[in-house]
C-alpha cells in the first residue's frame, strides 16, 4: 500500500513535513510513504491551462496521486486557513478527479494552543468539494506540536503517536474497505 504524504508548508524546516515522516515511521511493514515535494514548483491554478496538456508540474501532482491508495496531508495555519501554496495544489485536482473517493488523512499541526482548527476545517471543506473519502477516525487536530517533537523530528509524545497511528490504520481500513468494495462489484 503506497500512501502519498503532503505537507502543506514550503518552510524548508517545517514541522508539518517533520510531522509527516515521523508519522511514515509508525506504519506497518507493507505500508510505504512517498512525500511529495512539489508543492512549491506547481504554478498558479488557471483555468486555461487546466487541460489534458496541463503545465508539466501539475501533471506530475496528478499522476502522484493517482498512484497512491491514500493520502496524508498535514496543513500549518496561515491567516485561519491553509497555506495558498497548498490550496493551489487542491484546485488543481478539482477538474481531473484525483481525489475522487480516495481515502485521505486530514492533519493540522501547529505550535499554538489551537492547534491550527480553522486550517484543518477549511482543508476538510476543500477536500469535500473533491469527493475525497476522509475517515472520521483519520482527521486530528495537534496542538502545542513543538512540545510533542524533540529538534530531530522524533515524537516524544505518546498521545500523538498513538493517535497518529489510529490515523494510519484508518487510511489502511478505508484502502482495503474501498478494495473489497470494487472486487464485489465485478
Amino acid at each position: 500500500m503506497l500512501i502519498l504524504a503532503i505537507s502543506g508548508s514550503l518552510k524548508s524546516t517545517s514541522i508539518n513535513a517533520q510531522l509527516i515522516r515521523a508519522a511514515a515511521n509508525l506504519a506497518h511493514p507493507g505500508v510505504q510513504f512517498k512525500f511529495y515535494e512539489g508543492l512549491a514548483d506547481l504554478p498558479h491554478f488557471s483555468p486555461d491551462q487546466d487541460t489534458d496538456n496541463a503545465p508539466a508540474t501539475v501533471r506530475l501532482l496528478r499522476e502522484a496521486l493517482r498512484g497512491a491508495d491514500a493520502v496524508l496531508i498535514c496543513t500549518p495555519e496561515y491567516a485561519f486557513g491553509v497555506p495558498g501554496s497548498l490550496k493551489n495544489a487542491l484546485d488543481w485536482t478539482v477538474s481531473s478527479g484525483e481525489f475522487m473517493d480516495k481515502p485521505v488523512a486530514a492533519l493540522s499541526a501547529s505550535p499554538n494552543a489551537g492547534g491550527g482548527a480553522k486550517a484543518h476545517a477549511s482543508l476538510l471543506l476543500t477536500l469535500t468539494a473533491l469527493s475525497a473519502l476522509v475517515p472520521e477516525d483519520a482527521r486530528l487536530i495537534i496542538p502545542l506540536i513543538r512540545t510533542k517533537m524533540d529538534a530531530n523530528g522524533h515524537i516524544q509524545d505518546a498521545a500523538l503517536k498513538q493517535a497518529l497511528g489510529i490515523v494510519i490504520d484508518a487510511l489502511v481500513s478505508a484502502v482495503a474497505a474501498r478494495s473489497t468494495t470494487a472486487i464485489n462489484h465485478e
